[in-house]
């Protein structure tokens, strides 16, 4: 049969007794609907003969049905998923055989309004090119994900490559057993390729590079939580106390094989009864002269090491305790102690137990580890800032046992800005899947469409997933900056980094959780589905509030640390040298704003990094300068400075979130003025300009108390951060994968 025997009138229902016939079943209430349709139109008896015919029971043959299958697939006009009525429209255009239609068929409409059926129900019985309008193809995701890699391309593609084969293919395993099995053996395996070891010396099997070994972290969290946990713990905690508080010795005779997993470790610092006071640890380490040994203790039940990861793994563990020397306790230092010989028993005197499942990580073997007077050699102790001679005199480099104290933990910082890269890495994945389902998800629909309605293209689902998306380019670039600076930094430029990791790490934890569960909202139930990995990825994401220094203290630590300038050590039990500084600060008063500026709404004002830098900028200065003045009023009145401190501390829990915020937006700004491409320098001073007036929208009520901003200027920033979603709601696509995360990662059924 040839197309040449149909009318006009008789092709442009083609396509639809094609759909209609699809499943080779025509229900009665088909066959009425259509006839009723036929009804409304103009036909001739011959047209309308044929047409009934074809929807009789009886009818059509397979013959006719590949006719229309092959005219269906030869037209040369384009199923438009976005007309009001696709199957009309494109019917419409290949009967007339333009792709230019002007006023709609009320018959076809008729049909498809009333059959109920929509592009995604049938698309894929044409081979017609289908146009979309879900993404746009404008930037470059593979230009953006280079920004990401950055001058560590080589090594992150090498790495993403490696973890997309069979063993490290993600799956459901509800037995904690069986999982940290798996784990276990996915460790091993990237310790044999050096991947554990990167950040050590060439010497030790490393490459000496910690930013690089950051970036093998945050992109191996696209594979799994509990891989990314225990991979640092072995490597970045374990072995990197080894590297960073140890010397010669201890590097020579266990870095080798910490970094290829041969010598499994943990890192036992936290306890039941003290978990972000480090300092008041009661384990002890006593050194006994006569037998030139330190012996290990735990004084009581509730001061045994709590949720130490690789517990249940490791033959030795890094323990931090009091070092007391001939009777005198020189603070908290870090033993190496065996906990189990090469058969796996566990050594005299120490008793460790499985903390159980838990929210997530399910796959890393937590436990509870108690010492009861186990002895190890005094060489077992890591001395590079203390060490007990032969002659079992204790000596140290620093002698303020204060900054000993924090110099020592500030070599480990980096541990705490890895944790930040792997919250976000998680906040990205679980942006991308939901992004992804959110541009194949439809819902509702206008009485003027039948097609329903893409739930990315909702102003309210924009702003749910595309404010965070900005937020997460902007932490990428600050933590990016902040690796590299660590890496390079000397002993002065701690302090302040370790005030700039604690904030940060703060600030993106919790933005993290918060993200993610927007997006297991932003899904549905489908995304309650642990099939489609945000669940798991909430669970896992969860404790990263928690270790590494709970975020509450961390944010108090930042903030302590802006009231210091830096420059001076903090000591928790006098913060007089905190008032010494702030005290010749507190006549810096701001003047009153001009009405001007409080009041400026145009595009280019609210457009411009210098209005963000100044409002950024402001709050922190504010915050800062009026904590101080507080302070400062409690000690005048007589109030010891610790009870002044406490009093101010949901104030310094806001300056940290201020002061990390600007840092944040500084670093991406920075960044961004770099690209030399004008099209990508464009994109990511949007992106910075998204971030900035998101801040000062949910801050708010805080410009408007002090006459910052007008009533009218806090409307205007509204609709710009609205606007703003809209105009990258077509590269929406190209933004999440920008982040290079490996397809396999996110390939869940709601993203198929």
């Amino acid at each position: 049969m040839k197309t040449t025997e149909y009318t006009t009138n008789v092709l442009k229902y083609i396509p639809f007794l094609y759909v209609i016939w699809s499943d080779d079943l025509v229900s009665p209430s088909e066959v009425s609907i259509f006839k009723k349709g036929l009804d409304k139109d103009t036909l001739s008896q011959d047209e309308k003969r044929s047409l009934t015919s074809w929807i009789d029971a009886n009818n059509p043959s397979d013959e006719i049905m590949v006719t229309w299958k092959k005219m269906i697939d030869e037209a040369e006009v384009k199923l438009v998923e976005s007309d009001p009525y696709p199957l009309t429209y494109f019917s419409m255009r290949m009967a007339s055989n333009s792709q230019s239609v002007k006023n709609v068929d009320e018959s076809l409409k008729f049909i498809e309004i009333n059959l109920g059926i929509q592009p995604n129900h049938y698309h894929h019985l044409f081979n017609v090119k289908i146009e979309a309008v879900s993404s746009s193809s404008f930037y470059s995701a593979k230009e953006i994900d280079s920004f990401f890699k950055g001058t560590y391309a080589k090594e992150v593609d090498r790495f993403r490559k490696k973890i997309s084969s069979d063993t490290f293919h993600w799956d459901i395993i509800r037995d904690k057993d069986i999982f940290r099995a798996k784990v276990l053996a996915q460790v091993e395996n990237l310790a044999k390729e050096g991947y554990g070891a990167m950040a050590y010396d060439p010497e030790y099997g490393g490459i000496g590079n910690m930013p690089a070994y950051a970036s093998v972290f945050e992109n191996l969290m696209y594979v799994d939580g509990s891989l990314t946990i225990k991979f640092g713990v072995q490597f970045g905690l374990f072995g990197g106390s080894i590297y960073n508080l140890g010397t010669k010795k201890h590097h020579d005779s266990y870095l080798t094989e910490a970094g290829n997993a041969t010598l499994l470790g943990c890192f036992a610092m936290t306890e039941t009864r003290h978990g972000s006071n480090v300092r008041g640890v009661k384990t002890t380490a006593t050194y006994v002269k006569e037998t030139d040994s330190i012996v290990i203790d735990t004084p009581g039940k509730d001061d045994n090491k709590e949720y130490i990861g690789n517990a249940l793994h490791a033959t030795m563990a890094t323990v931090f305790a009091q070092l007391i020397v001939d009777g005198t306790n020189h603070g908290v230092h870090a033993i190496l102690v065996p906990v189990r010989d090469k058969k796996g028993a566990l050594m005299p005197g120490v008793r460790i137990e499985d903390n159980g499942y838990k929210l997530g990580l399910n796959g890393v073997d937590n436990g509870k580890i108690w010492f009861s007077n186990v002895a190890v050699p005094r060489e077992n102790l890591l001395n590079k800032f203390g060490d007990i001679n032969e002659n079992g005199v204790y000596t140290s480099p620093i002698e303020n046992p204060n900054k000993r104290f924090f110099t020592m933990l500030g070599t480990l910082v980096g541990g705490r800005i890895c944790v930040a890269k792997g919250a976000l890495s998680g906040a990205k994945k679980a942006l991308a899947i939901a992004v992804k389902y959110a541009l194949r998800r439809r819902q509702f629909n206008s009485s003027e469409k039948l097609q329903e309605d893409l739930i990315m293209d909702y102003p309210t689902h924009q702003l749910r997933l595309i404010k965070p998306i900005a937020k997460t380019y902007v932490y990428h670039f600050a933590l990016a900056k902040l690796i590299e600076d660590y890496s390079v930094s000397n002993e002065n430029e701690r302090r302040e980094i370790e005030t700039q990791a604690a904030a940060l790490k703060a600030g993106i934890t919790w933005f993290s959780n918060q993200t993610i569960q927007e997006c297991r909202e932003a899904c549905g139930g489908k995304g309650y589905l642990l099939e489609n990995k945000i669940a798991n990825i909430k669970g896992d994401v969860d404790i990263f509030t928690t270790f590494e220094g709970d975020n509450t203290v961390l944010i108090q630590l930042a903030a302590k640390g802006l009231l210091t300038d830096f420059k001076t050590e903090f000591n928790s039990d006098s913060f007089m040298d905190v008032l010494k500084y702030v005290g010749a600060q507190l006549s810096d008063r701001l003047t009153t704003f001009n009405p001007i500026f409080t009041n400026k709404t145009d595009k280019e004002h609210l457009f411009d990094p210098e209005f963000h830098k100044e409002a950024l900028e402001y709050r922190r200065r504010r915050l800062t300068f009026s904590a101080a003045s507080r302070i400062q009023k409690y000690i005048k009145k007589g109030m010891p400075s610790y009870q002044a401190f406490l009093k101010v501390q949901t104030h310094l829990v806001a300056l940290g979130g201020a002061y990390a915020e600007e840092l944040c937006y500084l670093g991406f700004n920075n960044f961004a003025d770099t690209i030399e491409d004008e099209k990508n320098r464009f994109l990511f001073n949007k992106i910075g300009a998204l971030f900035a007036l998101s801040e000062i929208q949910e801050n708010a009520s805080w410009y408007l108390e002090r006459g910052y901003i007008s009533g009218n200027k806090s409307k205007a920033i509204r609709k710009r951060v609205e606007r703003l979603c809209t105009e990258l709601r077509p590269h929406v696509n190209t933004l999440v994968d920008g982040y290079g995360i490996p397809e396999h990662c996110i390939d869940t059924p709601i993203t198929e």
